[in-house]
């Protein structure tokens, strides 16, 4: 298993996780491993990344009107959401990078 895989299953994980917990870090933490991931996603890739970040963060709080689970599922997706808008600027960042350097 590669590196970028499991930068992502953590990353993942962790968004899960902190859904439900409060520790204080949480959006820092999402970051992190976002920009670490970001950091690993192939240039075919990263349109994909952004356009995902976008319409998660858009509709990640649709889930809301679902009986006894859908609080826990906009948590879920918002987390998620925002380590994909991480990713997406790095990404970005890389992007930008490549086409500048000589």
């Amino acid at each position: 298993m590669s590196t970028a895989k499991i930068i992502w299953i953590i990353g993942a994980l962790a968004a899960i996780v902190l859904a439900f917990m409060d520790t204080g870090y949480d959006a820092a933490i999402i970051a992190v491993l976002g920009l670490v991931g970001g950091f690993f996603v192939d240039k075919d890739h990263r349109t994909g990344l952004i356009v995902a970040a976008i319409f998660l963060a858009a509709g990640s709080a649709a889930w809301g009107p679902i009986p006894a689970i859908g609080d826990y599922l906009n948590a879920i997706w918002a987390s998620y959401g925002g380590l994909l808008a991480a990713a997406s600027l790095m990404a970005i960042g890389r992007t930008t990078y490549e086409r500048l350097k000589p």
